[in-house]
Formats: C-alpha cells, structure tokens, sequence
C-alpha cells in the first residue's frame, strides 16, 4: 500500500512539475495589444486544442465558435489550397491554422506588407495537434495581390 501510495506521490509531482515548467512564463508570453481573435469550428477537436494552446501563448484571445469557417477563410481571402481548419486574426494579420508561435513573433515583429501566413492542413506535431513532428513546417506568406510565398521554414 506505501509503494502504491508514493508511487501515486512521485506521478503527481511529476505532473505538476511538466506542468508548470512547460508553461509559458510572462516573460516569454506574446503580448500584443490589438484584438486577437480565434474563428473555429465548434465542433473540431484539434480546433479547441489549438484555441487552449493559443490562450497559453497570447496575452488575450478572443475565440469565436462558429458552425461554419468557411465565410471567415472568404473574408479575409485565404486561398482555398492554404486553408486550414481555424483563422486567428492578429490585428490587420491573418494567421490560418496550426501555427507556431515563432512564425506569428516574427510576423508581427517584422510587420510585412502581406495579409498574413498560413500553414496548409493539419501537420502532426504542430501546436493543437497530436503526434510528432514530420519533417519540417513550411509556413506561406499571404500576399496581397492573392499569390503566396514560402514565410519560413521551421
């Protein structure tokens, strides 16, 4: 009964200790002043994933559950072979689907003269998304003009 018992001990501990060590700290938190805004199904797994994991990521976000998407991707002219199964809007940037949070920092660091990024899909081991990663992620710059260019790689 003991081992069980610190055996049960030892798993919390180590629980909690993932828990709180791979969380975001203030520090390395994006703090962005302007509205963001998370569109999603309200009926995708991977979707409410991505949305907690944003929240852990962003100072402030706003999610919005929708029954259909699609009329969001239209808005904001994402190209139908870039979508994904959700759109964040960071201000006056787009970001469609299961994007790294470094790709979004650089984004609104650098401030590029695009309509946002994308990553087409639902990659494995991206933020939301279950298993590891499979090769790299290639993250499209949505230009203005409609065409798309590779962002970065990660």
């Amino acid at each position: 009964m003991k081992k069980l018992m610190l055996l049960f001990v030892g798993l919390m501990v180590a629980v909690a200790g993932f828990y709180f060590f791979s969380r975001p700290t203030p520090a390395t938190m994006l703090v962005y002043d302007e509205r963001v805004t998370l569109y999603k199904s309200m009926s995708c797994g991977c979707c409410g994933a991505y949305a907690s994991w944003l929240q852990r990521q962003v100072s402030d976000v706003d999610i919005v559950n929708m029954d259909d998407v699609i009329g969001i991707k239209e808005k904001y002219g994402i190209p139908a072979n870039m979508r994904s199964c959700h759109t964040t809007v960071f201000g006056n940037y787009v970001v469609e689907g299961h994007i790294p949070i470094e790709a979004i920092k650089k984004l609104l660091e650098e401030r590029p003269d695009i309509k946002g990024i994308a990553m087409p899909g639902m990659p494995s081991g991206s933020p939301g998304m279950p298993g590891g990663k499979q090769g790299q992620f290639v993250i499209y710059a949505l230009k203005k003009d409609g065409s798309t260019e590779v962002f970065m790689r990660m």
